[in-house]
């Protein structure tokens, strides 16, 4: 056989081939798909998450909202039934999926409008529903403590979306800042530190005392002339009376570099021997002035000391101005 022959015949085996799949490609039959199979009832306040809100502790309930939607390609065609609960199984596979340790919150803390609602023939939501919490007065949630609430979809005639069937409200409630006005600081006293630059920040600078100066352009630095000691670093104030201890306030060193706190850890005492831990916090990266409740609520204290167990950008740590309401 020739080689233009054999081409010829290489040519047609291709053609025939192709039509043979061709012909097999417009034979193949797809299973049923119907529309109804991709309609899901859901929470929408679940599709971005959980639902992160602080209160500011009031005399009167605060709301959230809660309720369900229909997605689809079509509307209803009938009323949609839908159930909702608190369940505590949810809290607990949140915590261990997020290595959390939140604490359900306490019943008598909030009330649903509603258990069950409708999604109406020809809509696709129910009617917004709320939730009332309660943040003072009897069976109120702890100030400063992190809650979770799992509102979830017990029951419908439409199946569930699973990745969106329960809302996850993490809350907290905390006092206005505004209320709590710093302390007087005329006779404070450090009486502890990890340590201080007494040399090179020049001889109205870098000390712990000027910390508590009342000027923000002095600050405290930690040593880096003749050694550098690492993280943690801490201060120890003796406020020179008992107070309750609400929280406290930091304001950077107002330049540019590295070193402004990070991690905060606070431990108070009333005698200087025995001390209790008050919560750990962390600041922010910038100069400006920053208030922090005690995470561990409030506590009666002559004394606290400010663990830095870490800083931006740097080993060392520097703090121009602190103060405690």
């Amino acid at each position: 056989m020739t080689t233009k022959k054999i081409l010829k015949f290489i040519g047609l085996a291709c053609i025939v081939q192709c039509m043979f799949l061709m012909s097999c490609k417009d034979n193949v039959v797809l299973p049923s798909q119907p529309v109804a199979s991709y309609s899901r009832v859901y929470m929408p306040e679940a599709v971005n998450g959980p639902v992160v809100k602080t209160f500011k502790i009031t005399d009167t309930a605060q709301a959230l909202i809660y309720g369900a939607g229909f997605g689809g390609q079509d509307f209803p065609g009938s009323d949609i039934p839908v159930g909702f609960a608190v369940i505590q199984t949810k809290a607990d596979t949140f915590n261990m999926v997020n290595n959390t340790h939140y604490p359900l919150l306490p019943a008598d803390s909030y009330t649903l409008s509603a258990t069950s609602a409708i999604i109406p023939k020809g809509m696709v939501t129910t009617t917004p529903l709320t939730i009332s919490v309660k943040t003072s007065g009897a069976g109120a949630m702890d100030a400063l403590k992190t809650y979770i609430l799992p509102v979830s979809i017990t029951n419908t005639t439409v199946k569930v979306n699973e990745a969106l069937r329960t809302t996850y409200y993490i809350l907290k409630a905390q006092p206005d800042f505004n209320d709590y006005p710093n302390y007087d600081r005329a006779n404070w006293a450090i009486i502890g530190f990890s340590s201080q630059e007494a040399n090179g920040e020049g001889p109205n600078n870098g000390r712990a005392i000027f910390a508590l100066d009342g000027n923000t352009g002095t600050f405290w630095h930690t040593q880096w002339s003749g050694g550098s000691p690492g993280p943690p670093h801490f201060l120890v104030i003796d406020m020179k009376e008992v107070k309750t201890l609400h929280g406290l306030s930091f304001v950077g060193r107002q330049g540019d570099g590295g070193g402004k706190p990070n991690e905060v850890n606070i431990q108070v005492s009333l005698d200087n021997v025995a001390w209790v831990d008050a919560g750990t916090f962390n600041l922010l990266n910038n100069k400006d002035l920053q208030k922090q409740f005690l995470p561990n609520g409030f506590k009666n204290a002559r004394y606290f000391k400010v663990s830095v167990n870490s800083s931006y950008n740097a080993s060392y740590t520097q703090i121009a101005e602190l103060n405690a309401f």
